[in-house]
């Protein structure tokens, strides 16, 4: 493993929508860059960046991985992200230490909804992005409409540097705009130069024009040499594209083939020669306890990184992929978790090719890595030298946007159950794991169905347990709109010392969140202090299911305010269960009504798609709450009750062909309205005869 200068890395994280062909291109540029001697294909599994059983079984990428290539001196690390929204939680970290997001457009679909989104992550980190037009061998290919649709969806300064010449059937190669030269590419990936077709020539001389036109716009001495010169030399046109890229003001275009390997080798050149190495932002921003501090990117400085992806491996244990911001990593240092405050000694150093390790001892701020067996550290965290007092922000993964109830096949699993799914939440910090005791439910949130149909395989695979997931309970609450005053009173004569527990009760409501509050209004000494306790704990274990059908009640008040004991008879036992008989005896007389959560979720799709997504919301019982446009798609802000979200993701996939998302967050609780209420209460009255 080869130590770089920080101006000799190049970090690129290609991602893009589902089977665009990502993986694809990772591949040619690995064959094509020297790296493999052979091909990988996604239908034979045997790609350097799909390793995992789960994504050669599905031949979809479910993982971010790395590879790296050694192109003339300059290390180009290459993070290749999945495509389905699904784990789109892995484009995020990986985007997060990517120093220019490389976005792969299906030549024959052009920009789809993962183009989008990557787009949106992409302009919020406000990292250079560049676009690479991929499977222009395939029938219905078109080069030019993909780049009109990437100029009007995106940018206009999307500019191509490369062009296709020839489309789907007719596919021969690229044009090179900068070197104005046609290249062919033989099977084994190389290129091979000639002069531009003369049915291509114009064409060619026009998107040269303009690109030269865009790089000198980037620099004002540029501009001034354009304009006297009405040209730029390749060199000046190079330092043009370059200076636009690293300040986003341009984002160039690329095409090619990645099963033939069309194009790879003049994207790894432009690569080397047009993307920023990873200083070009100069400074990184972090935190010395609450205050916002920075820090030069450079290798002459104490040593500092982020873990962005954990992954556990048998026989091996946790994989931390990590990048270097500052100084130098060295086998043997001892590091400190600012994150944790934990302390880590660096063991082995490797450069990953998928699962395959390029062990180092060194490793130079800016470039990415791997690190085996950290203590404590996980995905977010921040390692650095002890004193230096930086932590870098946490990665901003997205909220789950589905809950299943996770259900054991075999009895007496739940400790592996809840073992193996804390483990998996370590590699993959997108789940949340919820042990519900009212409900007596593990639940499992993700981003789709597929995610955690993928989680449970894992489960299954690494941890030997096998479980289905099932449609989770709603955590339905009581509430009262009466105030009551009841006497709860237990007399128990069986021959020897008898039970006596008297108290009187008054429940009345209290406002919306307010939970549960207990009050000793007792005066005099008519029931001892020593009892109360026992009187709080009977009404406190009672409401835990003493609501409608079995659910919790919440938002109300209980006072004890009378009573009566006996001197030999009284216990705390006997006290407990007055209470409890008195709590049951007011809710009953109370005016007992049924709450439900309410969901705060947030939906964009397409415009074309709205008004078919608002009414589906209201025939869920949802209230619009706002809408902001947002390019060509609107966010609908609303609110719906839990009940009505099952499987959610799926149905909106399916009203939005595919092109709408959506997160959600626990917003409140409200009544339910009473003729839905009534079927509540009698289906959960089944269900727990059944369980009784």
């Amino acid at each position: 493993m080869k130590e770089y200068a920080i101006d000799k890395i190049r970090n690129v994280g290609v991602v893009g929508h589902g089977t665009t062909g990502k993986t694809s291109l990772v591949e040619a540029m690995l064959y094509a860059g020297k790296v493999t001697n052979r091909l990988g294909s996604i239908d034979n599994g045997n790609t350097v960046t799909d390793y995992t059983e789960d994504e050669i079984e599905r031949k979809i990428s479910i993982n971010t991985a790395l590879a790296n290539i050694d192109y003339k001196g300059t290390k180009i690390n290459l993070i290749d992200m999945p495509g389905y929204a699904d784990f789109y939680g892995e484009v995020v970290g990986g985007l997060r230490v990517a120093d220019t997001a490389l976005i792969v457009v299906n030549g024959v679909g052009g920009a789809e909804v993962g183009t989008e989104m990557v787009w949106r992550t992409c302009a919020k980190n406000d990292m250079p992005r560049a676009f690479f037009i991929n499977r222009l061998d395939k029938e219905h290919a078109d080069f030019m409409k993909c780049v009109e649709g990437i100029q009007e969806t995106f940018s206009n300064h999307a500019m191509p540097v490369v062009i296709s010449w020839g489309d789907g059937l007719a596919f021969k190669g690229v044009i090179d705009l900068i070197k104005m030269k046609a290249f062919t590419f033989a099977g084994d990936g190389k290129a091979t130069a000639q002069d531009i077709p003369a049915d291509m020539k114009d064409t060619a001389t026009e998107w040269h024009d303009k690109l030269v036109e865009t790089a000198a716009e980037s620099d004002e001495a540029l501009m001034e040499k354009f304009f006297d010169a009405g040209s730029l030399a390749d060199d000046e046109l190079i330092t043009g594209l370059a200076k636009g890229i690293a300040d986003r003001s341009i984002y160039p275009i690329f095409c090619g083939s990645a099963v033939t390997v069309a194009g790879a080798s003049t994207l790894l050149d432009y690569i080397a020669r047009l993307f920023p190495a990873p200083d070009y932002i100069g400074e990184v921003k972090g935190f010395d306890d609450d205050k916002e501090i920075s820090r030069k990117i450079t290798a002459d400085d104490k040593p500092s990184a982020l873990v962005f992806k954990t992954i556990s491996e048998q026989h091996v244990g946790d994989l931390s992929f990590f990048k270097v911001y500052t100084g130098k990593i060295k086998t043997g240092d001892d590091l400190y978790n600012t994150t944790k405050r934990e302390t880590e000694r660096i063991g082995q150093i490797y450069a990953l090719n998928g699962k395959e390790r390029i062990e180092g001892n060194i490793i130079s701020a800016g470039d990415i890595g791997a690190l085996v067996k950290l203590k404590a550290t996980r995905t977010g965290d921040t390692l650095a030298v002890k004193g230096s007092g930086i932590k870098y922000p946490r990665i901003n993964f997205p909220r789950p946007a589905i809950q299943l109830a996770v259900q054991g096949k075999a009895k007496g699993d739940e400790d592996k159950i809840a073992s193996g799914l804390n483990k998996l939440r370590e590699e993959d910090p997108t789940i949340e794991i919820v042990l519900d005791p009212d409900l007596r439910q593990t639940l499992l949130a993700g981003q789709g169905e597929l995610h955690l149909d993928v989680i449970t395989s894992r489960l299954k695979r690494k941890f030997g347990v096998d479980v289905d997931l099932v449609k989770p309970k709603i955590p339905y609450q009581s509430a009262v709109r009466k105030k009551v005053e009841v006497q709860g009173k237990f007399k128990r004569q069986s021959g020897g010392r008898g039970q006596y527990g008297d108290c009187w009760l008054k429940l009345e409501p209290l406002p919306r969140g307010s939970d549960f509050e207990f009050v000793n209004a007792i005066v005099g000494g008519v029931i001892p202090s020593k009892y109360i306790p026992a009187v709080e704990k009977g009404v406190a274990e009672a409401r835990i299911s003493g609501g409608l059908a079995g659910t919790k009640v919440v938002d109300f008040r209980i006072t004890c305010f009378d009573g009566s004991y006996h001197s030999v008879d009284s216990s705390d036992m006997a006290f407990k269960i007055a209470a409890s008989m008195g709590f049951k005896a007011a809710f009953e007389k109370a005016e007992a009504y049924l709450l439900e959560p309410i969901f705060n979720i947030e939906i964009r799709v397409p415009d074309e798609f709205m008004g078919d997504v608002m009414g589906d919301i209201s025939s869920r019982r949802g209230k619009i709450m706002g809408m902001d446009p947002d390019g060509k798609s609107q966010v609908i802000k609303a609110q719906v009750p839990q009940a009505e979200l099952y499987k959610y993701s799926t149905s909106l996939r399916s009203l939005t062909q595919g092109r709408g998302t959506h997160a959600r967050e626990f917003s409140h609780y409200e009544e339910v309205p009473r003729e839905i209420a009534d079927k509540v209460i009698e289906e959960l009255g089944r269900e727990r005869e059944k369980t009784e």
